[in-house]
């Protein structure tokens, strides 16, 4: 339990790296598999701009990135980092390496989402004159708000707990943290700290998840 409180400010510094890296790999992850997902939506057979080649292709790349266990993504990624000019540990590291990860499944997240759009109101837009980029940017987007919110929701879980497992590769985080003061040190104390840690933020971040998808749904 002393070395517990001799190493706060550590876990201070851990937790804020954890959430840097967490909300880093969120912006460009997400912007990219919400990019990736409104093609995968859009190109898909009867749907707004279909094309076979398109939706055939980014389907075969997201289902061949999509089930690789992040833990062996991530030693694969490492000779890709170093040979862009990125480091294979540490922040930078781990926050290329989550948003490759996690934009496939959010992508794939996006997809499913966006296709609870019902198609009577698809049809009514267009019957009312929308143009197919409106459509796709701006009402289908809007009208699967709320489940959108859940995924994302979701995948930030995710993403905290891909920043835990990077620590194995020297990334940071309170996964790094809790491997080198408590599991090498044999010391409970810390590594249970840095768990309920992350419960902690996981907690938080579904809980403010669900307060938005309730306030988005009842509009």
């Amino acid at each position: 339990m002393d070395r517990l409180i001799e190493l706060l400010p550590q876990l201070w510094d851990a937790t804020l790296e954890t959430l840097f890296v967490a909300t880093a790999a969120l912006i460009f992850g997400g912007l990219a598999g919400l990019v990736l997902g409104l093609a995968l939506y859009a190109t898909r057979a009867g749907s707004i701009f279909p094309n076979r080649v398109v939706f055939g292709t980014l389907n075969v790349i997201v289902n061949t990135f999509r089930p690789i266990p992040f833990i062996i993504l991530l030693l694969a990624l490492q000779p890709i980092a170093r040979g862009i000019g990125l480091p294979g540990i540490g922040a930078p590291f781990a926050i290329f390496a989550i948003t490759i990860a996690s934009l496939f499944a959010i992508s794939r997240i996006v997809e499913q989402n966006l296709l609870t759009v019902r198609p009577g109101v698809i049809e009514a837009a267009r019957a009312a004159g929308a143009s197919r980029s409106r459509i796709l940017f701006r009402l289908v987007p809007r009208e699967s708000l709320g489940p959108l919110v859940l995924g994302y929701t979701f995948v930030v879980v995710a993403l905290v707990d891909m920043t835990a497992i990077a620590g194995a590769v020297a990334a940071g985080g309170l996964g790094e943290f809790a491997i080198n003061y408590g599991s090498k040190q044999f010391n409970p104390w810390v590594t249970w700290t840095a768990v309920l840690v992350i419960v902690a933020i996981v907690q938080t971040v579904q809980f403010i998840g669900n307060a938005l998808a309730r306030r988005v749904l009842r509009r």
